[in-house]
């Protein structure tokens, strides 16, 4: 472990600097200093909830002024290299070179961008910086621009590598094809794909390179189908004794040690039995569920990307899990149908795990009216975000005015885990019940 004195090997003020500063802001720190900087963190976050709920008349049970007990940050197995996927940017360096690829110090809105190499920074590991480095000298060679702004032309655009600890690595390259026709692009995919295979890319030994010809600024599947240049369609990756499979535009959670740390203290905070039925929102390729299905009567999952969804069903019947149904779609059209008309018996364990724009009105709505729902768990990765919201909604007196008639919850435990160190951020698993 690093002493704070220890870990300033980088020149004051570089841009290697600046750029640690950026993306690690706690890469200084000693790691069990940056659990105690992330436990403060997360205890303001429930002081302000508490604060918040006794706004709206609720008396929480408040501990040192907090909306619930909070337990200390459940540290990451791994500390560097954790991250299973890397997204670059391409842009200019600061040696003036528009085909600079890595992560970005300044914003667009000061205009102040700077895109700087990753190869120092702590949390991506090293065969996502040797695909970067790859593909930085890939563009380089080529004739075709950069894109940096859409309507001043250019082509090469982001680099996502995704890594499995089976040895898996994908790479999808997003370009925009401005003005050029079927014949010119099929030729940059054929260079892309020689380059990576034959070429100085041939020692990444990527498992699968996808190529995604992309207008906007972020393109699902249905918008602009990912296209697959060379290998297989998708990576495996193995958590708690099950295998998964991920496709390119799949949610898996950034850290796979830490996924595990987290879903086992899922499983226990559901207190789920035999005949539980477990409603997994956001449930990505399942993998929540799935971990959990041998405790439970019956998993469901809701999810709207739809290559996840066939990630899920298929990861269910290659793990030989039978009672789990999943539905793709928005959570806000799919679930209110899925519970309204609810008279299963049996006990209903909610798990919702959001973006960071946390969930939509009408999923609190519909979890708030069906009674059956006793016991939620809230995984957000941002709670002083729109969470915070959500977490208001599901406490706050019933309101017919928007048609909240069911019984409120309360926080009852909060328990954060480190998934990403160095990082200010944490997972902040809230347990709600009533």
């Amino acid at each position: 472990k690093r002493r704070a004195s220890e870990s300033r090997s980088l020149p004051e003020s570089s841009w290697e600097e600046r750029l640690a500063d950026a993306v690690t802001p706690l890469w200084r720190l000693p790691y069990q200093e940056q659990l105690q900087v992330k436990h403060e963190s997360q205890r303001k976050i429930l002081q302000t909830l508490a604060s918040r709920l006794e706004e709206l008349g609720i008396d929480a049970q408040k501990p040192r002024g907090l909306c619930c007990p909070l337990q200390p940050v459940v540290p990451s197995p791994i500390i560097n290299g954790y991250r299973n996927k890397s997204t670059f940017s391409v842009n200019r360096g600061p040696d003036g070179n528009p085909k600079t690829v890595g992560l970005y110090v300044g914003t667009g809105r000061e205009r102040n961008i700077v895109c700087v190499k990753a190869n120092h920074v702590e949390n991506i590991p090293s065969k996502h910086k040797q695909v970067a480095q790859c593909y930085e000298e890939f563009i380089c060679r080529s004739p075709l621009d950069s894109c940096i702004l859409f309507h001043e032309g250019g082509h090469w655009r982001e680099l996502v590598v995704r890594t499995t600890s089976c040895g898996h690595t994908m790479a999808i390259i997003t370009f925009h094809p401005q003005e050029l026709g079927q014949e010119a692009l099929a030729t940059q995919k054929a260079l892309l794909r020689e380059f990576f295979t034959c070429g100085p890319g041939a020692a990444c030994a990527l498992t699968s390179l996808y190529f995604q010809e992309s207008t906007m600024t972020r393109c699902s599947h249905e918008q602009s189908p990912y296209q697959l240049l060379h290998g297989a369609p998708h990576i495996f990756e193995e958590l708690l004794g099950l295998k998964f499979r991920i496709s390119p535009d799949a949610f898996f959670q950034v850290n796979t040690a830490g996924a595990e740390v987290l879903y086992q203290a899922v499983g226990e905070l559901c207190q789920a039995t035999g005949d539980t039925v477990l409603l997994d929102i956001c449930c990505g390729t399942g993998t929540i569920g799935l971990s959990l299905a041998h405790r439970v009567s019956k998993v469901i999952g809701v999810e709207v990307v739809e290559k996840a969804i066939e990630d899920a069903e298929w990861n269910a019947a290659f793990n030989g899990i039978s009672n789990c149904e999943f539905h793709s779609g928005k959570a806000e059209a799919v679930l209110p149908q899925l519970l309204a008309s609810w008279e299963d018996a049996r006990p209903l364990v909610a798990v919702v795990n959001p973006s960071r724009a946390g969930l939509h009105y009408r999923v609190v709505r519909a979890i708030r009216n069906c009674r059956s729902i006793r016991r939620l768990l809230y995984i957000s990765c941002k709670p002083e975000g729109e969470a915070m919201r959500n977490f208001l909604e599901l406490c706050c007196p019933p309101d017919p005015r928007k048609k909240l008639a069911g019984e409120p919850f309360a926080p009852v435990l909060a328990i954060p885990f480190d998934m990403f160190p160095h990082t200010v951020h944490c997972e902040l698993v809230l347990l709600f019940t009533r």
